[in-house]
C-alpha cells in the first residue's frame, strides 16, 4: 500500500497503527520527526548556567521573551521586537523603523536572571537600524556602539571562582586606547575589567582584587575591523599569576601574554560597550555570554556553535 507521503511538508499529526512496509514507519513517531524535524534546541539548553547573555539569536527554546527594544528617531516610539525563526526579526525592526534611524534602549538578558541591560539617554543609546535598513555584521544584525553603552546591575563574578565569557565583536577604530567590549563588576572592591582595549596593539583582561589592587594581562594581535570572537577563560586559582588566564581570538589560544599593572576609576554599573565615563572606540557588539563557572571544557564546542551560526572564521 503506498503512503502517498509529502516529504516537503511537516505533518503535526501522530501516526498510529500496525505499521505499512512502504516506508518502514515507526508507529507512534509524529510525521514531523520522520521528515527530519525536531525543535529548536539553542547553545543554552546546551552549555546552561550563563550569568547573563545578550544576543541577537535566540540562544535558548525555553526562552519567550523579545530580543531588544528599539525607540525610532522619528518620533522616539518605542517598541519590542522578538524572534523570528530563531534570529532577529528584522522584518518588524525596518517596518518600526519605517525608514529612519532606530536604537537599542534595552537587550534583553536571555539567561533566564533578567540582567536585561539598557540605556535611557537617548543620545547613548547604540544604533541597529540606519536609514530604515538593519545594520549588518558577517551578515546578521549587530549593535553599533559609538560613544554609546548599555548598562545592568549585579555583581556577576567572583575573583575567587572561574570565569568564561564569550563576544563577538568589531573594532571599527583603533585610534584611542578605549577599546572596550564590556566592563563587569565582581565582587571585591573594585571591577573585573573583561576585554579592554589598549590602541592598537593589544588587549587586556583586567581582573582586580581587593589584595592586589589592579592587574592587568596583556595580549598583542589585536585587529581592526574584523568580525572576531573573543574568549577569555579563568580557572579561579589567583588573579595574581597570568598562567591562571587563557585568551582565545577567534578559536585560537593566544599565547603572548603578559602581566602588568594598570590604574583606573572605579564604576557601580556593569558596562557593555565602555567603561565607565570614559568615551570608546566605535564597536560594532553581536553577542555577550558570561558564565561565572568553568567551561574549559566546553570552550571549542561553545565556539564552534557561535562559528556555524556566523561563519566568522
Amino acid at each position: 500500500m503506498a503512503n502517498n507521503i509529502n516529504w516537503g511538508k511537516i505533518y503535526e499529526s501522530t501516526a498510529w497503527g500496525s505499521g505499512v512496509t512502504d516506508n518502514n514507519i515507526s508507529w507512534g513517531k509524529s510525521y514531523a520527526d520522520l521528515a527530519g524535524g525536531g525543535g529548536f534546541t539553542g547553545l543554552l539548553d546546551t552549555y546552561s548556567g550563563a550569568a547573563a547573555a545578550y544576543s541577537l539569536r535566540q540562544l535558548s527554546s525555553t526562552y519567550s521573551g523579545n530580543a531588544i527594544k528599539v525607540r525610532r528617531a522619528s518620533d522616539n516610539a518605542e517598541q519590542d521586537i522578538a524572534f523570528s525563526n530563531n534570529e532577529l526579526d528584522t522584518a518588524t525592526l525596518e517596518s518600526f523603523a519605517s525608514g529612519t534611524d532606530a536604537f537599542v534602549t534595552t537587550w534583553y538578558d536571555q539567561s533566564g536572571n533578567g540582567r536585561n541591560a539598557t540605556q535611557a539617554t537617548a543620545a547613548a543609546q547604540p544604533k541597529i537600524v540606519s536609514s530604515g535598513s538593519t545594520i549588518l555584521d558577517g551578515g546578521k544584525a549587530t549593535l553599533e556602539f559609538d560613544n554609546s553603552n548599555l548598562n545592568f546591575a549585579g555583581t556577576l563574578l567572583n575573583t575567587s571562582s572561574a570565569h568564561t565569557n564569550f563576544a563577538l565583536y568589531r573594532l571599527r577604530n583603533g585610534n584611542a586606547n578605549n577599546n572596550m567590549i564590556m566592563t563587569l563588576k565582581n565582587n571585591s572592591k573594585d571591577l573585573l575589567y573583561f576585554m579592554g582595549g589598549d590602541g592598537l596593539s593589544s588587549y587586556k583582561d583586567f581582573v582586580i582584587g581587593a589584595a592586589q589592587g589592579w592587574i592587568g594581562y596583556r595580549y598583542n594581535g589585536i585587529a581592526i575591523n574584523e568580525f572576531k570572537l573573543l574568549t577569555d577563560y579563568y580557572n579561579g586559582s589567583g588573579t595574581n599569576n597570568v598562567s591562571n588566564f587563557s585568551r582565545y581570538s577567534n578559536n585560537t589560544l593566544q599565547t603572548s601574554i603578559s602581566q602588568q599593572p594598570f590604574v583606573g576609576s572605579d564604576t557601580t554599573n556593569n558596562n557593555i560597550g565602555n567603561w565607565g565615563s570614559v568615551i570608546p572606540t566605535p564597536i560594532n557588539i553581536t553577542e555577550i555570554i558570561i558564565y561565572p563557572s568553568d567551561e574549559s571544557s566546553n570552550i571549542s564546542a561553545i565556539q564552534t556553535n557561535i562559528n556555524d551560526f556566523y561563519s566568522i572564521y
